[in-house]
C-alpha cells in the first residue's frame, strides 16, 4: 500500500521504517526539516495517489488541529487514521464531520513504545469494518508476527477507549513492580536485589516484558540511581479512572498507582525510580538527575 504518515517522532518514524522494510511506500510528514520528507500537510497529499490514507502519530492536544487542517487538503474517499493517545470521546464528533466531506476515519489505539520497529506494536482498531479491511496490509505490517497483536475492537471510538484501558493496566502493573522493587531494596535479607528481579523472569507467574525491561535497567543501573524518582503521566490513567468513575467499576489498583504518579512529584522514592526506569524503557521517557 501507498500510506501518508504525519508525525515521525519516537513511534511515528519508527512505523514507518517499519512499513518501507515491509515494502510498504510512505511519505512522511513532520514539522521537523530533518524528518520530514515533504514540505507541508498540503504536499503530502498532492504526494498519495488517491484514495489516499493518512495515518496520524501526533500528540492528542494537537490532533483535532491537524485533522482539520489535512482534511481541507484531502478528498471524498481518502481516509484518516489517529494512532495517537486521543480521548475516544473525541473521535464520533471527529468522525462524523470528516464524513461530511466523504472522508472515512479509523481511531488505532498504537502499543509497542521504542521497540516497536523491531518487535511490532500492538493495534486496537475502532471504525466501519470495510475502511479497517481496506487498510489490513498496513495492520499487518506493523503487527506482531503470529496470531495476536490485532484487534478491531468495535465502532468508531473504540480503538482510543481499548488504548486507555491498556494504558490504565500498565499503570498498575509498572507500579506493583516498583513497590516490590521497593520492598527488596528495604530488606535486611536480600543481598542481590537486581538477581532476584532476573530470575523472575523464567517460570514466575509475574514473568512479562515490562519485568524485563525492569531487569534491563537494573543490570544497566543496579541501584537506579541516574534516575529521578519523578513520573509524568500522560492523561490516559487519568481518562481510565474518570470512566470508572462514571460506569460504578471499582478500580482501586489502577487508581493507587496513577496517585502514586502524583505523589512522586513531591519526594523521590526507589519505587517510583523503577516507573520512571521502566517508561524510559519501554518509552524513551525519563527524567535524569
Amino acid at each position: 500500500m501507498q500510506l501518508g504518515l504525519v508525525g515521525l517522532g519516537r513511534m511515528g518514524g519508527s512505523m514507518r521504517d517499519r512499513l518501507r522494510e515491509a515494502g510498504h511506500e510512505v511519505v512522511g510528514y513532520d514539522h521537523d526539516p530533518a524528518l520530514t520528507d515533504v514540505p507541508s500537510l498540503a504536499a503530502l497529499a498532492g504526494a498519495l495517489a488517491p484514495p489516499r490514507v493518512v495515518w496520524l502519530m501526533v500528540p492528542a492536544a494537537v490532533t483535532g488541529e491537524v485533522v482539520d487542517a489535512l482534511a481541507a487538503a484531502l478528498a471524498s474517499g481518502d481516509l484518516i487514521i489517529d494512532g495517537g493517545n486521543s480521548h475516544y470521546t473525541h473521535d464520533g464528533p471527529r468522525a462524523a464531520r470528516l464524513a461530511e466531506s466523504g472522508i472515512g476515519y479509523l481511531d488505532v489505539g498504537v502499543s509497542g513504545g521504542v521497540w516497536g520497529r523491531e518487535q511490532g506494536y500492538a493495534l486496537m482498531v475502532g471504525g466501519e469494518d470495510r475502511q479497517v479491511q481496506r487498510c489490513r496490509p498496513i495492520f499487518e505490517a506493523l503487527k506482531p508476527a503470529g496470531e495476536f497483536g490485532f484487534v478491531h475492537a468495535g465502532g468508531v471510538g473504540a480503538g482510543h477507549y481499548a488504548k486507555m484501558v491498556h494504558n490504565g493496566i500498565e499503570y498498575g502493573l509498572m507500579q506493583a513492580y516498583a513497590e516490590g522493587y521497593e520492598l527488596l531494596t528495604r530488606s535486611t535479607l536480600v543481598e542481590d536485589v537486581p538477581g532476584v528481579v532476573r530470575s523472575w523472569r523464567d517460570g514466575s507467574v509475574v514473568r512479562s516484558w515490562l519485568l524485563d525491561l525492569l531487569d534491563r535497567a537494573l543490570t544497566e543501573d543496579p541501584e537506579l540511581a541516574s534516575l529521578r524518582g519523578y513520573v509524568q503521566d500522560t492523561g490516559e490513567g487519568r481518562w481510565t479512572v474518570a470512566e470508572a468513575i462514571r460506569l460504578g467499576v471499582p478500580m482501586p489498583a489502577l487508581t493507587a498507582a496513577l496517585f502514586a504518579r502524583f505523589s512522586s512529584r513531591e519526594d523521590d522514592p526507589p519505587a517510583m525510580r523503577a516507573v520512571a526506569a521502566l517508561r524510559e524503557q519501554f518509552g524513551g521517557h525519563a527524567v535524569r538527575r
